[in-house]
């Protein structure tokens, strides 16, 4: 395996590991953005899709059960990209900003995982040589 794949690997997954962590320390501030959301079953959702991007993260970083953690990651992406970051929905001008940056990082963030679940399974092994 190329030491970049590898590099970009720790990278991605620690990524949604960091933001998983993340999800479970402040749960209550963010149940709490996520009610103002309109989101049902905020603490829920919230602990829910701490543990998808959790697990997906960590499988991505390790490369076990990849295919299985890259579709957590979409099925994370998918719902909070269009919920949580509704920037055409927004009045004000710098929350709107805010929400299209977020948004459209989570698009871009879409497409690698989409890439990434096309690989094949033997690049992910933790060998450093071809």
């Amino acid at each position: 395996m190329s030491i970049l794949f590898l590099i970009g690997r720790i990278l991605f997954g620690g990524f949604f590991l960091k933001m998983g962590i993340s999800h479970f320390k402040n749960r209550t501030a963010m149940a709490g953005y996520s009610a103002s959301k309109g989101v049902p079953s905020p603490m829920l959702a919230v602990v829910g899709s701490g543990a998808l991007i959790f697990l997906g993260g960590l499988g991505v970083i390790l490369g076990v059960y990849v295919r299985l953690s890259l579709i957590f990651i979409i099925l994370f992406l998918i719902p909070v990209t269009f919920t949580m970051h509704r920037y055409w929905s927004v009045a004000d001008p710098d929350r709107k900003m805010i929400e299209a940056i977020n948004f459209n990082k989570n698009i871009a963030l879409l497409g690698a995982t989409c890439m990434l679940l096309m690989l094949p399974l033997t690049l992910w092994t933790f060998s450093l040589w071809p």
